[in-house]
């Protein structure tokens, strides 16, 4: 396996450097199923595990291998025992599902997210607003895919909908089955580059992953025709090389996608909206039906939809709390700003009488 092709660059063999002199061999992971591995080296595929050592190092689970991860490796006749995961340049998370706040990696080194939509009862903008803020954390560049073009009724309405909550980022059609294809996802592809497919069941992933690749490598079935809802025929994450260089992650629809990602990340998102409460008249106002705030205006002048602000309040809320939840010095801070707020807000109303 040509691990160039698959996206070592000098920085990654700078990273394995320390490594290499100790005998390890420099790996890409292809797949993680709990605590196994698979990952390609430049001599096989081999079936890894984590070293106790490595256990021992990393008290974070996060921080343990996930797709993507370029590793150092001892090799031991057909097996890999994985000794240290080198730094990663991107990594799209969300929050494990429960109470506590902890990380769930999806996949790591990644240059571009495709965010499959499907053009039919399953299309959510508010769903794709919430994946837009997760890959704006990530560092990865997001493309969204609208894929089922071909039994689309309105793509232009389609498009218009999706150009209003994905501004600035680049929007495609796609359809297995019918014009327009995959063309326009094969300009993004190329040696080097990695590209994860993330979205809900049933939207397609891995057929467009077959078709990209050209043979049937991932698993797929029909979606239900009452909802348009798909079974999890991926059950795990896995990279795919391409035979034209580069790779894709295909990856299981997730039901329950849960930020792990703070304020600037969903303003990132929500631009628009953001700019507008830059221009507020209360600093650090909360936008909740203060009078005078130009959000609360803006909503009212139809300058922003009552749909998107209330998408933006909540993935905020959700920000807020993932950030006082794993930096304490966040919730003080948050604390004294409210109260700078308040303070404000009383004083407004005193003067004015």
């Amino acid at each position: 396996m040509n691990l160039q092709s698959l996206g070592a660059d000098a920085e990654v063999f700078g990273a394995f450097e320390t490594y290499a002199a100790q005998g390890l061999v420099l790996g890409r992971v292809a797949v993680a199923q709990r605590d196994q591995y698979r990952i390609y080296t430049e001599e096989a595929e081999l079936a890894a595990e984590a070293s106790g050592a490595l256990w021992y190092r990393t008290p974070d689970r996060a921080a343990m291998p996930v797709v993507g991860d370029w590793v150092a490796a001892r090799v031991v006749g057909r097996l890999a025992i994985v000794e240290a995961v080198l730094p990663r340049r991107t990594c799209f998370s969300r929050r494990a599902a429960g109470r506590r706040d902890i990380e769930q990696p999806i996949a790591a080194n990644i240059d571009l997210v495709f965010l499959v939509c499907g053009l039919d009862g399953d299309f959510n903008l508010r769903r794709l607003e919430r994946y837009l803020t997760l890959a704006a954390e990530s560092g990865a560049r997001p493309v969204v895919v609208l894929n089922k073009a071909d039994i689309c009724q309105d793509l232009p309405a389609r498009l218009a909908e999706t150009a209003l909550v994905a501004p600035g980022v680049s929007i495609v059609t796609a359809s297995t089955r019918a014009a327009p294809g995959i063309a326009a996802l094969t300009a993004f592809l190329g040696p080097g580059r990695t590209v994860a497919l993330l979205g809900s069941s049933g939207v397609g992933k891995s057929t467009l992953v077959n078709c990209i690749a050209g043979e049937e490598r991932l698993k797929t079935s029909e979606v239900r025709p009452s909802d348009s809802r798909g079974r999890h025929t991926t059950t795990h994450r896995e990279l795919v090389p391409l035979k034209e260089g580069g790779a894709l992650i295909d990856t299981p629809g997730m039901r329950e996608l849960q930020l792990w990602a703070g304020q600037d990340s969903v303003d990132r998102t929500f631009e628009e909206i953001s700019t507008i409460a830059a221009r507020c008249r209360f600093r650090d106002c909360s936008h909740t039906g203060v009078h005078g705030c130009a959000v609360e205006a803006a909503v009212l002048e139809g300058a922003i939809s009552p749909e998107r602000w209330e998408s933006y309040r909540k993935l905020v809320a959700e920000a807020r709390r993932h950030e006082e939840m794993t930096d304490p010095l966040v919730a003080q801070e948050r604390k004294r700003k409210l109260k700078q707020i308040h303070k404000a807000q009383k004083e407004f109303y005193r003067k004015k009488g």
